[in-house]
C-alpha cells in the first residue's frame, strides 16, 4: 500500500501487472476451454454435460463475485483475496487432467470458476484504486485488451499443444499451470494496493441500499441489455450453418473459426480505443453507442443475406460492441460509486452480467430452435436498443455516490 495515483502515469506498475495477469490467466484457461469438448468426447458423454459444466460453473462464479465484492470492501487489504482467487483458478484448471469421468471435469471447472468469481470484483477494485477517475477508461480498456489477447493466444496454443502432446490431455492440462502461475506471481508481486478505509461491518442488504440510485438505474440497463446478449459461440453456429450449403461442412467450420479469431482481434483492439474515448467523452454516451452497435449487429443477421462478407462484418461488429460494453460498464461503474464501495459495486455488476449470460443464450437458443433466427435475434435487438435508451437517459450528470 503506497504511492499516490498520478493522472500523468495511468499505465503504472499496478495497471500493467493486472493487465499482464489477465493475459496469462486467460491464456491458461482458454487452452483448457478449447480442448474441453474434445476431452469430454473421449469419455463418450453427451452434449448435455458441456452445457451443465458451463452453466454450473457460471452460476457459481456469479455467486462468488457478489460475495467477494461484499466481503472484501470490509477488509483493510483486498490483494491477498485476489492472489488466492488466481491460485484457485490455476489449480482447478490444471486438475482437468486428473479427470476420468465427466463429473470430475464438472468439479474441477466449478472449483476454477469459483476462484475466478472471487478474484473478479477485487481485481477491478484494485485497478480503479490505482488510477484517477479521469483515466478509468484507459485503465479498464487496457485490462480488457490484455485479457482478450489471452483469448486469442489460448486457442492457438491449444491447437499447437494437441499436436505436440499427441492428444495426451493430462500433460496438456498440466502445461496450463505455467501461464496461470505467472498470473498469480504478477498479482502477488507487481500489484500495489492503495491505502483505503474499510467500510463499516453492516449487513449485506444495507450495503446494497448504500449503492447510489444512479448506479441502480445503471444496473437495470445492464440487466436488460444482458438478457439479450447471447454467447457469441452462437455466431459460430450461425456462420457454420449458413455457409455449409455453399462450401461444405469442413470449410464452413474453418470460416466460422476464422471469423471468431477476427472477432477477438477487433475486441482486443477496440477495448483500449473505447477506454480512450471514455476518458474524453461522456461515458454514458460511449456505452450507449456500444449497446446500439449490438442492436445493429442483431438486425444485420435478420435483414442481410448471410454471405462470407456479411458474416465477417457481423463478427467484427460483435467484437467492437463487446469491447465497448465491457470496458465502459466497468469504468462507468467505478465513476458512479465511491471508492469504498467499489468491491460491492463491481460484485453486483458482475452478478447481473452473470445472470444475463446464463439466461440470454438459453432464451436466444430456444427461440432460434422453435421460431427461427428472425425471432431469436429480433428479441436480442429489442433488448439491446432498450438498454441503449436507458443508458442515454442516465445522463452525464449522474451523481458520483
Amino acid at each position: 500500500m503506497n504511492t499516490p495515483r498520478s493522472s500523468s502515469r495511468w499505465l503504472n506498475r499496478t495497471v500493467l501487472g493486472i493487465g499482464l495477469a489477465s493475459l496469462f490467466s486467460d491464456w491458461s484457461h482458454e487452452i483448457a476451454t478449447t480442448v474441453m469438448p474434445a476431452f469430454l468426447a473421449t469419455m463418450s458423454v453427451a452434449a448435455f454435460w458441456v452445457g451443465l459444466i458451463e452453466g454450473v460453473s457460471d452460476g457459481l462464479s456469479s455467486f462468488a463475485k457478489m460475495a467477494s465484492g461484499y466481503y472484501t470492501d470490509k477488509l483493510p487489504r483486498r490483494k491477498p483475496v485476489a492472489v488466492i482467487g488466481y491460485l484457485v483458478t490455476a489449480l482447478g484448471t490444471a486438475s482437468f487432467g486428473l479427470a476420468t469421468a465427466a463429473w470430475h471435469v464438472l468439479m474441477a471447472r466449478a472449483f476454477a470458476w469459483l476462484g475466478r468469481g472471487v478474484r473478479t470484483p477485487v481485481r477491478k477494485a484494485l485497478l480503479a484504486g490505482a488510477v484517477t477517475k479521469e483515466t478509468y477508461g484507459r485503465a479498464f480498456g487496457f485490462e480488457r485488451m490484455m485479457d482478450t489477447l489471452g483469448a486469442i493466444v489460448g486457442p492457438a496454443s491449444a491447437f499447437f499443444l494437441l499436436g505436440v502432446f499427441n492428444h495426451h490431455y493430462p500433460m496438456l492440462f498440466a502445461v496450463t499451470l505455467i501461464p496461470s502461475l505467472i498470473a498469480v506471481a504478477l498479482i502477488a508481486f507487481a500489484v500495489r494496493e492503495m491505502e483505503r478505509k474499510p467500510v463499516p461491518r453492516i449487513s449485506f442488504g444495507e450495503r446494497l441500499r448504500l449503492l447510489p440510485p444512479p448506479f441502480r438505474k445503471f444496473l437495470v440497463a445492464v440487466g436488460l441489455f444482458g438478457a439479450g446478449d447471447f454467447a457469441h459461440t452462437l455466431l459460430i453456429l450461425l456462420a457454420t450453418q449458413k455457409l455449409t450449403p455453399e462450401f461444405g461442412a469442413t470449410k464452413a467450420a474453418s470460416f466460422a473459426v476464422g471469423f471468431y479469431v477476427l472477432h477477438n482481434v477487433f475486441y482486443a483492439t477496440f477495448a483500449f480505443i473505447a477506454g480512450w474515448l471514455a476518458d474524453r467523452l461522456p461515458k454514458h454516451l460511449v456505452l450507449a453507442t456500444g449497446y446500439a452497435l449490438a442492436a445493429v449487429m442483431a438486425l444485420a443477421i435478420i435483414f442481410l443475406p448471410l454471405t462470407v462478407w456479411t458474416l465477417g462484418g457481423i463478427f467484427v461488429l460483435g467484437g467492437v460492441y463487446v469491447a465497448i460494453e465491457e470496458t465502459l460498464e466497468d469504468s462507468f461503474c467505478a465513476e458512479l460509486v465511491s471508492e469504498e464501495h467499489h468491491g460491492m459495486a463491481f460484485g453486483t455488476l458482475a452478478t447481473v452480467n452473470g445472470v444475463g449470460d446464463f439466461l440470454s443464450s438459453i432464451i436466444v437458443g430456444a427461440l432460434w430452435t422453435v421460431f427461427g433466427t428472425s425471432v431469436a435475434f429480433g428479441y436480442s435487438a429489442a433488448l439491446f436498443a432498450t438498454g441503449a435508451l436507458l443508458v442515454v437517459r442516465l445522463g452525464s450528470g449522474a451523481s458520483k455516490g
